[in-house]
């Protein structure tokens, strides 16, 4: 019996019993749809969302602080510790020309005294966003500054409390590569690279509001007052304050996580306001602020697997880090368990298919005894047998493992378009999902073989049967 044949009484067989072949294809397919389906999300999960983040990009980056001199370098007359060590151009040099570094970003901190608008939200926008919530965060007061008036705040929002003029922390970063540093935006959008009248504000300034963080896009498009503090100090007279007062305009929520601070600047805002501030009167009187011409660096390794190497290297010069990376490694492994876990959900749905396919088949051998017999009588060869169960088997296999491939991919893109909706709300950047081609063609030839192993018992038992008996049962 030539191939050709076995083909033709598989496919004629398959007809005869349209239905339970219809079934039997309908659980493979979907068995073949549940595993494509979750191996697809797992592995965008893992190589679209954590890996491409890893490779030169936030999470394989270090927080640099200064730190404290060596005390090995202490002098013996005079055993106070030194100065803490700082944060220059020098440095920053040695460490963009470190091999396993990809780029060096400068972070700069200001202390400002702040005057927030009343109110201090687009009362429209609230009207559209969930009702406030019923406690309001305790507001801070300050020395106010010698060239402003300012008034008790009045609320004008039912709920809202404008609070008094308080002391923060504005962080300057470089806004032009601010992608490859932590900082998630939550609402509206950046600061413009340069800017000096622009800023963004994080979930503190929110709360100190007495706003949540669904309520974000409130606070976007109002104006802030940030004042420089700078002390003047007269012969004789007690120290003065005098702020050097900029409007700013809101122009986004952020979560970051450079430096300890509710406002986010450009560099040169940043600078500004801290020279402002160093040039006070005499040095007693001087406000107190970091030497170090930089707060700190925000270094990103070209991988995550090299992040402990430059960290190890950067602590060499005499400098404290601090990294996600144990936390990235630990996330990886648990995605890892995550697809071992959806990957055996799978297969187990691919066995269940297999053993409908040795049950239909089974009952087909059963049904087809004439039909054996007569084959064994004309000579067919206990292999030219097992070949017809064997192909319809394969047929079934196949056909399912198509159809459930194709529905678990676009079972996959349905998921990924959720996700990104959910992803475009918080304001993160969307996931691609990719062509798996390996899963997909996986996934047809692992239903395949799978429908072939399951009828290989019914093949065989078939094959066995002798023609006589075959022709005494029917």
């Amino acid at each position: 019996m030539k191939w050709r044949d076995a083909a033709s009484m598989a496919a004629t067989s398959i007809r005869r019993r349209f239905g339970r072949s219809v079934l039997t294809v309908a659980a493979v397919a979907l068995a073949a749809t549940l595993l494509t389906a979750l191996v697809t999300i797992a592995g965008t999960a893992r190589t679209k969302v954590l890996s491409e983040l890893s490779k030169g990009g936030p999470l394989s980056g270090i927080n640099v602080a200064a730190a404290e001199a060596d005390p090995s370098q202490v002098d013996t007359d005079d055993p106070r510790p030194g100065p803490p060590k700082d944060l220059d151009d020098s440095i920053r040099s040695k460490i963009t020309a470190m091999p396993d570094v990809k780029s060096v970003l400068p972070i700069v901190a200001a202390v400002v005294n702040v005057i927030v608008p009343e109110p201090p939200a687009n009362a429209e926008v609230l009207a559209r966003q969930p009702p406030l919530p019923s406690t309001v965060a305790p507001t801070t007061t300050l020395d106010q500054p010698a060239t402003t008036n300012v008034t008790s705040p009045r609320p004008t929002v039912p709920g809202l409390t404008t609070p008094g003029p308080f002391p923060e922390t504005m962080v300057g970063i470089d806004l032009e590569r601010a992608s490859l540093m932590p900082i998630t935006i939550l609402s509206g959008r950046l600061p413009v690279p340069g800017s000096l009248t622009e800023v963004a504000v994080t979930q503190g300034y929110l709360t100190r509001m007495g706003l949540t963080k669904k309520q974000a896009a409130a606070v976007v498009g109002t104006e802030v007052q940030l004042g420089a503090p700078r002390v003047f100090t007269d012969s004789g007279q007690p120290r003065r304050f005098r702020s050097r007062w900029v409007r700013t305009t809101i122009v986004g929520v952020v979560a970051q996580e450079t430096a300890p601070g509710q406002f986010l600047v450009s560099l040169e805002q940043s600078r500004a306001a801290r020279t402002w501030t160093a040039a006070g009167s005499d040095a007693e009187g001087r406000v107190q602020i970091p030497t170090s011409p930089y707060s700190g660096l925000f270094v990103v390794a070209n991988d995550l697997e090299k992040v402990n190497t430059v960290r190890r290297e950067i602590t060499e010069l005499g400098y404290s880090t601090s990294a996600p990376e144990n936390l990235v490694a630990s996330v990886q492994r648990y995605l890892r368990v995550v697809e071992i876990v959806l990957g055996a959900i799978g297969a187990i749905a691919l066995v269940i298919a297999s053993l409908g396919i040795a049950n239909a088949l089974l009952a087909a051998v059963r049904e087809r005894r004439r039909e054996i017999g007569v084959l064994k009588a004309i000579g067919a060869r206990d292999r030219d047998v097992q070949r017809v169960f064997l192909f319809e088997a394969g047929v079934l296999g196949l056909v399912g493992g198509i159809v459930g491939t194709a529905l678990g991919y676009a079972t996959a893109l349905g998921v990924s378009a959720v996700v990104n909706g959910y992803l475009a709300a918080q304001g993160l950047a969307g996931v691609r999902l990719g062509l798996p081609v390996l899963v997909l063609l996986g996934a047809v030839c692992g239903s395949t073989m799978l429908a072939l192993g399951a009828g290989a018992m019914p093949a065989r038992r078939a094959a066995r049967m002798p023609a006589r008996e075959a022709m005494e049962a029917a």
